[in-house]
C-alpha cells in the first residue's frame, strides 16, 4: 500500500497539501494526521483518494507511538511525509507562557523529528520527506524569537536529514515559506503580549506553497516558495543580524 502522510492536515497548509497529493494521485491512501478528527473527515469526503484521518496530539508522544504501532500492522510504503503541523505566536520570552513556550517547541520540533524517525523506515528509494519550516528560520527575531527559533532547529535538522537518508534514495527538503493566507495568522495574533504584526506583505495562499513545495522537493534542499523569502534567505547570508531585526522592528511597530 502506498501512502502519504499529512499533519497538520485538518486546516490551512496542512489541508492544501493533502488536497494537491490527491490532484497528482498515485497514491493508495492519504493518512492525515491533526487533532480535529471531524474537519479531516469532512476533507475526505472531498477526495477522490481514500484518506484516513488520524485525530491525534502529536505533542503527546503516545501519539506518535499511536502512529508507529498503526505502521508495524500495515507496513505500507511512505511516498511522501509533509510535517505541516505546526503553532506559533507573538510576544518576547518575558510575555509568553510557558504553555507557549513548550507548545511551540514540542510541536514545531520534538513532534517533527520524533514522527520523521517513525516514518522514515517505511520510506524507499525516491521518497520524500518535506519538512515545513518557514523564511522565519533564516534570522532571529524579537517578538517572535520561540517560533523563529523552532523553525531554525528544524531548518537545520532537515538539512542534515537529507544527507542521512541520501544513501536510500530519500529526498529531504526544508519548505521556507514567508507569510501565508491561512488561520495561522490569526492564532499568531490571538495575544495579550504587547506587538504583533498587522498586515503581512506578500502573504501566499497555501495551495500555491503546496504546489511549489512538492514540485521543488524533488530537486531542491531547501525552497522558499516564492520571491519574497527567497531575497530574505538571501539577504540573512550577508546583512548582519542587527540590521535584519533592526528592519524586522519596524515591521512590527509599523
Amino acid at each position: 500500500m502506498k501512502i502519504a502522510i499529512v499533519t497538520g492536515a485538518s486546516s490551512g497548509l496542512g489541508m492544501a497539501f493533502v488536497r494537491r497529493l490527491d490532484a497528482l494521485g498515485g497514491l493508495d491512501e492519504i493518512w492525515g494526521v491533526a487533532r480535529r478528527g471531524e474537519r479531516m473527515e469532512a476533507l475526505a469526503a472531498e477526495l477522490r483518494t481514500p484518506m484516513r484521518p488520524l485525530a491525534l496530539d502529536l505533542t503527546r508522544l503516545e501519539s506518535v507511538e499511536t502512529l508507529r504501532v498503526l505502521m508495524r500492522e500495515e507496513e505500507p510504503e511512505v511516498a511522501v511525509l509533509v510535517n505541516a503541523a505546526g503553532f506559533g505566536k507573538f510576544g518576547t520570552c518575558a510575555e509568553l507562557t510557558l504553555q507557549e513556550t513548550c507548545g511551540m517547541i514540542d510541536l514545531n520540533c520534538r513532534a517533527a523529528a520524533a514522527l520523521t524517525a517513525a516514518v522514515l523506515p517505511y520510506m524507499g528509494r525516491g521518497s520524500r520527506v518535506l519538512e515545513i519550516c518557514s523564511s522565519a528560520a533564516f534570522q532571529p527575531l524579537p517578538g517572535f524569537n520561540v517560533y523563529a527559533a523552532t523553525k531554525a532547529f528544524l531548518l537545520r535538522y532537515s538539512r542534515a536529514l537529507r544527507w542521512e537518508a541520501a544513501p536510500r534514495g530519500i529526498r529531504v527538503t526544508a519548505v521556507c515559506p514567508g507569510w501565508i493566507r491561512t488561520d495561522f495568522m490569526d492564532v499568531a495574533r490571538d495575544t495579550k503580549n504587547g506587538r504583533t504584526v498587522r498586515s503581512f506583505p506578500f502573504a501566499q495562499r497555501p495551495e500555491t506553497v503546496a504546489r511549489r513545495a512538492l514540485r521543488n522537493s524533488r530537486l531542491l534542499a531547501v525552497t522558499t516558495c516564492g520571491l519574497p523569502a527567497l531575497v530574505q534567505r538571501v539577504a540573512s547570508k550577508f546583512l548582519p543580524h542587527c540590521f535584519i531585526m533592526a528592519c524586522w522592528e519596524g515591521l512590527r511597530r509599523a
